[in-house]
Protein backbone atom coordinates (compact mmCIF):
# COMPACT_ATOMS: atom_id res chain seq x y z
CA UNK A 1 0.00 0.00 0.00
CA UNK A 2 1.68 3.74 -0.83
CA UNK A 3 1.62 6.08 1.25
CA UNK A 4 0.72 9.10 -0.25
CA UNK A 5 0.88 11.69 3.25
CA UNK A 6 4.76 10.48 3.26
CA UNK A 7 5.14 11.12 -0.35
CA UNK A 8 3.43 14.61 -0.71
CA UNK A 9 5.17 16.08 2.38
CA UNK A 10 8.40 15.34 0.95
CA UNK A 11 7.87 16.02 -2.64
CA UNK A 12 6.60 19.15 -1.31
CA UNK A 13 9.81 19.83 1.01
CA UNK A 14 11.92 18.80 -2.06
CA UNK A 15 9.97 21.26 -4.40
CA UNK A 16 10.63 24.10 -2.02
CA UNK A 17 14.23 23.38 -1.29
CA UNK A 18 14.21 23.90 -5.25
CA UNK A 19 13.12 27.41 -5.46
CA UNK A 20 15.46 28.09 -2.77
CA UNK A 21 18.21 27.07 -4.62
CA UNK A 22 16.98 28.79 -7.69
CA UNK A 23 16.83 31.97 -5.61
CA UNK A 24 20.25 30.92 -3.96
CA UNK A 25 21.17 31.01 -7.55
CA UNK A 26 19.48 34.56 -8.64
CA UNK A 27 22.00 35.97 -5.69
CA UNK A 28 24.94 34.48 -6.65
CA UNK A 29 25.66 31.99 -3.65
CA UNK A 30 26.19 29.28 -5.63
CA UNK A 31 27.71 26.97 -3.23
CA UNK A 32 23.87 27.27 -1.42
CA UNK A 33 22.40 26.93 -4.57
CA UNK A 34 24.49 23.70 -5.43
CA UNK A 35 23.85 22.32 -1.90
CA UNK A 36 20.31 23.29 -2.18
CA UNK A 37 20.12 21.00 -5.34
CA UNK A 38 20.99 18.54 -3.69
CA UNK A 39 18.74 18.47 -0.79
CA UNK A 40 15.99 19.16 -3.09
CA UNK A 41 16.88 15.61 -5.31
CA UNK A 42 17.20 14.10 -1.17
CA UNK A 43 13.94 15.25 -0.32
CA UNK A 44 12.21 13.55 -3.36
CA UNK A 45 14.28 10.40 -3.22
CA UNK A 46 13.65 10.20 0.62
CA UNK A 47 9.88 10.79 0.13
CA UNK A 48 9.56 8.10 -2.80
CA UNK A 49 11.23 5.65 -0.45
CA UNK A 50 9.00 6.87 2.23
CA UNK A 51 6.35 7.00 0.29
CA UNK A 52 6.28 2.87 -0.13
CA UNK A 53 6.84 1.91 3.58
CA UNK A 54 11.05 2.14 3.41
CA UNK A 55 12.39 4.25 5.78
CA UNK A 56 15.84 5.32 4.96
CA UNK A 57 17.54 8.81 6.69
CA UNK A 58 21.20 8.51 5.10
CA UNK A 59 22.28 11.24 2.71
CA UNK A 60 23.98 9.56 -0.38
CA UNK A 61 21.13 9.47 -3.60
CA UNK A 62 23.08 6.52 -5.41
CA UNK A 63 22.53 4.68 -2.19
CA UNK A 64 19.32 5.81 -1.98
CA UNK A 65 18.31 4.79 -5.91
CA UNK A 66 20.12 1.16 -4.96
CA UNK A 67 17.13 0.36 -2.70
CA UNK A 68 14.39 1.06 -4.57
CA UNK A 69 12.43 -2.10 -6.02
CA UNK A 70 13.77 -3.32 -9.04
CA UNK A 71 10.97 -2.50 -11.46
CA UNK A 72 11.84 1.28 -11.43
CA UNK A 73 15.10 2.13 -12.87
CA UNK A 74 16.55 4.42 -12.10
CA UNK A 75 19.43 4.63 -14.64
CA UNK A 76 18.38 7.33 -16.43
CA UNK A 77 19.44 9.69 -12.96
CA UNK A 78 22.05 8.03 -11.85
CA UNK A 79 24.69 10.40 -12.95
CA UNK A 80 22.47 13.22 -11.80
CA UNK A 81 22.47 11.49 -8.48
CA UNK A 82 26.25 10.63 -8.69
CA UNK A 83 27.14 14.26 -9.06
CA UNK A 84 24.61 15.89 -6.98
CA UNK A 85 25.91 13.68 -3.90
CA UNK A 86 29.42 15.37 -4.08
CA UNK A 87 28.29 18.74 -3.08
CA UNK A 88 26.47 17.31 -0.16
CA UNK A 89 29.71 18.37 2.53
CA UNK A 90 32.03 20.28 0.40
CA UNK A 91 29.49 23.10 -0.50
CA UNK A 92 28.88 24.07 3.02
CA UNK A 93 31.96 23.51 5.20
CA UNK A 94 35.48 25.43 4.70
CA UNK A 95 37.26 22.79 6.17
CA UNK A 96 36.58 20.52 3.05
CA UNK A 97 38.88 22.68 1.60
CA UNK A 98 42.49 23.66 1.39
CA UNK A 99 42.01 27.06 2.07
CA UNK A 100 39.01 29.50 1.29
CA UNK A 101 35.50 28.67 1.57
CA UNK A 102 33.33 27.04 -0.10
CA UNK A 103 31.97 29.97 -1.92
CA UNK A 104 35.44 30.60 -3.55
CA UNK A 105 34.90 27.23 -5.42
CA UNK A 106 31.26 27.44 -6.89
CA UNK A 107 30.34 29.22 -10.23
CA UNK A 108 26.92 30.13 -11.56
CA UNK A 109 27.28 27.30 -13.90
CA UNK A 110 28.00 24.90 -11.38
CA UNK A 111 24.47 25.81 -9.83
CA UNK A 112 22.50 25.58 -12.77
CA UNK A 113 24.39 22.10 -13.77
CA UNK A 114 23.20 21.48 -10.13
CA UNK A 115 19.71 22.73 -10.58
CA UNK A 116 19.18 21.13 -14.07
CA UNK A 117 19.92 17.81 -12.02
CA UNK A 118 17.89 18.16 -9.18
CA UNK A 119 15.00 19.08 -11.77
CA UNK A 120 15.71 15.45 -13.59
CA UNK A 121 15.75 13.57 -10.44
CA UNK A 122 12.35 15.09 -9.05
CA UNK A 123 10.61 14.44 -12.62
CA UNK A 124 12.33 10.68 -12.06
CA UNK A 125 10.66 10.50 -8.82
CA UNK A 126 7.18 12.45 -9.68
CA UNK A 127 6.52 9.77 -12.76
CA UNK A 128 7.55 6.83 -10.95
CA UNK A 129 5.05 7.61 -8.02
CA UNK A 130 2.48 8.15 -10.88
CA UNK A 131 3.48 4.60 -12.29
CA UNK A 132 3.38 2.80 -8.87
CA UNK A 133 -0.17 4.52 -8.08
CA UNK A 134 -1.49 3.12 -11.72
CA UNK A 135 -0.53 -0.06 -10.68
CA UNK A 136 -1.59 0.16 -7.45
CA UNK A 137 -5.05 1.15 -9.24
CA UNK A 138 -5.08 -1.98 -11.22
CA UNK A 139 -4.11 -4.20 -8.31
CA UNK A 140 -6.86 -3.03 -6.54
CA UNK A 141 -9.21 -3.54 -8.83
CA UNK A 142 -8.52 -7.15 -9.95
Amino acid sequence: MLNEFEYSRWIRAACQALESAKADLSRGDYNWACFKAEQAAECALKGLLRGLGMLYDANSLVSMLARLPKDLDPSSIMQAASELDKLFLPTRYPDAWVEGVPSNYYTRQNARVAISYALAVIKWVEDSWSSLKGKEGRIARI
